[in-house]
């Protein structure tokens, strides 16, 4: 087979292949940049998906988003927080029947630094694409992959009609390409879960919905007729209904019309697709690792499927990272499973009952007005203003592998709307601020951090793992758990991995704990 062309590294080699340039891969491939990590993605689409697919993006997406320096791009493409907000009305012209905010969306929250975004994929996917330099190969299709003892070596096609079979050779392989994964399906992983929940189509459209929306915007409009949602701060909308049976037949133009009650529209795009709801019963086979969709599909409602995959391989790429540069043993990739998975199981549930609330409020609307009563001014929703925004599940996570210095069990369940941030060991480091626009959440980056109101107690000057020591402002110090000499070992992906509330036990505590978590040795 031939070499693959263009790729800036000897004899067709890299060290991580990336399947897969949607959001969660394109991120990786930012993540693993910044750790001087050669790496190629690839994507079977000739470019960008020109529709809108997920709309949201959670406050800590954009914690990661800001420390990889993306943040205020992101920002500046997407909608004002007041679009933070779903709305339910019978349809987009009624008037509202019932109302929730997206916390961390509408208005800051004091538990981060950042705002959560609503923005449409293909809005976020260019910032990402143009957050790294590494290479990105668009309209090549995974056709096969052969792991070795050393490394994965991949079959790809490229050229305009797949006729060209290129070669490839990487130590890592990272699979981030959808619910419908070649590269699940090549390993023969299986999923656990609901499965198909049902198609749906996409209608992008152009209308002028002013009268009734810019008074009142909103990131999402539920409605007897479908979902309706404006695209751009610039104009245009998407409805999201489900297919009917004759789908590709259908006269879209005028179902449109129909949900609009007649408003004038012009169709620009249509995209039929499935959702799926299930988790893979394995997330790693040797050096292959899934992440996104490949690994746990959600359904859309609540904006958590995107937003999980992102949280993966934030999680993953550091631990490659430390296995390709020789600080960490490979053992160390054994807990992205650990750790994610209960995440990814976790998530799937709340993401189910989302969607099981929602179609409740639809089905209570709806049996009022078979009844003929008029339409209400209010419908309870059956959660509270923080229910949707689910900050103890995005910023509550809590790790439990040999990657943290813990106690033993299982990883208790994040609450689902409350959030209590604490710097217990598995916990993601709590948001505290250290001077003027600089957060804790700032220490963190391509290495360990050592966070103390007692720098000189922790300091150590030459380490085989990349470690940094920051100074904790004392009245930070009993929140965290800490006398005036204790520390926090914090791990890149920010959360907490080891905590001693007094001074260093021994002269090699620091030491010793970084060998346990990498299982890398400081002599080695």
């Amino acid at each position: 087979m031939a070499r693959l062309r263009n790729v800036p590294m000897a004899d067709g080699e890299v060290e991580v292949l990336i399947v897969g340039g949607g959001p969660v891969g394109l991120t990786a491939r930012a993540l693993l940049e910044r750790w001087g990590v050669r790496v190629l993605l690839v994507e079977r689409h000739r470019e960008p998906s020109p529709f809108p697919r997920a709309r949201l993006v959670n406050v800590r997406s954009m914690e990661i988003y800001r420390g990889l320096g993306l943040a205020a791009g992101i920002t500046a493409h997407a909608f004002a927080p007041e679009y933070g907000r779903i709305r339910f009305r019978d349809t987009l012209r009624s008037r509202d029947f019932a109302t929730a905010a997206m916390t961390g969306i509408d208005a800051p929250v004091p538990e981060s630094p950042v705002t959560g975004v609503v923005t449409s994929q293909d809005r976020l996917e260019p910032v990402l694409l143009a957050g790294a330099t590494s290479p990105a190969r668009f309209g090549v299709e995974l056709a096969g992959l052969t792991e070795e003892a050393d490394g994965v070596v991949a079959a790809l096609l490229d050229g305009p009609r797949r006729g060209e079979r290129l070669r490839l050779r990487a130590r890592h392989v990272l699979a981030a390409d959808g619910a419908n994964s070649t590269v699940r399906h090549l390993l023969g992983i299986g999923v656990t879960g609901p499965g198909r929940m049902g198609g749906f189509t996409t209608v992008v459209f152009d209308a002028d919905l002013r009268r009734w929306c810019a008074h009142q915007p909103a990131g999402v409009y539920f409605t007897a007729h479908g979902l309706f949602a404006p695209l751009y701060p610039e104009g245009g909308w998407a409805w999201f209904v489900p297919t009917p049976d004759d789908g590709p037949h259908a006269d879209w133009p005028a179902l449109l019309s129909r949900a609009l009650g007649g408003v004038p529209a012009d169709v620009v795009r249509i995209q039929h697709w499935e959702t799926n709801a299930f988790v893979a019963e394995r997330f790693r086979h040797g050096r292959i690792l899934l992440a996104g969709d490949a690994a746990h599909a959600m359904p859309i409602v609540g904006g958590l499927g995107m937003n999980t995959g992102i949280a993966d391989v934030h999680n993953l790429c550091w631990k490659l990272a430390g296995v390709l540069r020789g600080w960490a043993a490979p053992g160390l990739l054994e807990t992205y499973e650990e750790e994610r998975r209960p995440v990814a199981c976790r998530t799937l549930r709340q993401a189910v009952a989302n969607t099981e609330l929602m179609l409740g409020v639809q089905n209570r609307r709806r049996a009022q007005l078979q009844l003929g009563r008029a339409a209400p001014d209010h419908v309870e929703l059956p959660w509270s203003e923080r229910y949707f925004a689910q900050l103890g599940l995005v910023l509550g996570v809590t790790y439990r592998s040999g990657a943290v210095l813990a106690g033993e069990g299982p990883a208790p369940e994040p609450p689902g709307a409350d959030y209590v941030p604490s710097a217990e060991p598995g916990r993601r480091m709590p948001h505290l601020w250290l001077a003027r626009d600089r957060s804790t959440l700032d220490t963190f980056g391509e290495w360990f951090t050592v966070l103390t109101p007692d720098p000189a107690a922790w300091a150590w000057h030459t380490t085989p793992w990349p470690l940094r020591v920051e100074p904790l402002p004392a009245e930070h110090a009993a929140f965290c758990g800490l006398t005036a000499h204790g520390a926090l070992l914090v791990r890149p992906d920010g959360h907490v991995a080891a905590r001693w509330p007094g001074p260093p036990p021994s002269a090699t505590t620091l030491l010793d704990a970084l060998t346990a978590l990498t299982g890398k040795d400081a002599g080695t």
